[in-house]
């Protein structure tokens, strides 16, 4: 049976004891409260905003490009204003638990909608991008073997079929002519 565990100022239950828990933990040597509650932390969410834009992108792009021809290798632009109607702003972020966040910005300038010039952050390679975002283990994973041998197949064998009743009669056969659907008006 469960009793219930009553602290003054609306604690009662599990969340009673844990916070005794923790507050004694300051005086008995025990890790911090600090520490015991990153045992707690939540699920944090991987968010990703804006346009990948690697290095090799950017060393496509040529003075003379017109808006389309940066749109097709940079991607529609994360920022385009009124405002500053000859500027096309990239922004990118990923906010990963454990990690630093990655932030970067990119601001490609135009005149008379040619491209002028590109003001950029530091940028990754394409394969630095990729190895920064593994999300795989540092061992590179173990891949399973996706193929089995006959000698690894033969205990799933099924067994052959000893007895054949043969006092089964054949089916009866398939009827050839099939009813009206609608009934005959006579």
């Amino acid at each position: 049976m469960r009793v219930p565990l009553s602290i003054p100022g609306g604690f009662s239950g599990y969340s009673g004891l844990f916070a005794c828990l923790v507050l004694s933990a300051c005086s008995t040597g025990m890790p911090t409260t600090s520490a015991m509650l990153d045992i707690f932390s939540p699920y944090k969410v991987e968010i990703v905003q804006g346009n990948v834009v690697t290095r090799e992108q950017v060393q496509i792009l040529r003075p003379g490009f017109s808006r389309n021809q940066v749109k097709d290798v940079l991607g529609t632009p994360m920022v385009s204003s009124l405002f500053h109607a000859n500027r096309w702003d990239y922004t990118f972020t990923i906010k990963r638990a454990g990690a630093e966040p990655q932030i970067r910005n990119i601001s490609v300038y135009f005149e008379n909608d040619l491209m002028q010039r590109v003001i950029a952050d530091e940028l990754p390679l394409e394969a630095e991008f990729t190895a920064s975002i593994n999300t795989r283990p540092k061992g590179g994973g173990v891949v399973p073997k996706l193929q089995a041998t006959p000698d690894e197949l033969q205990p799933y064998k099924p067994a052959p079929n000893p007895v054949q009743n043969t006092a089964i009669s054949p089916a009866a056969p398939v009827m050839q002519n099939y009813p009206p659907l609608e009934p005959i008006v006579r």
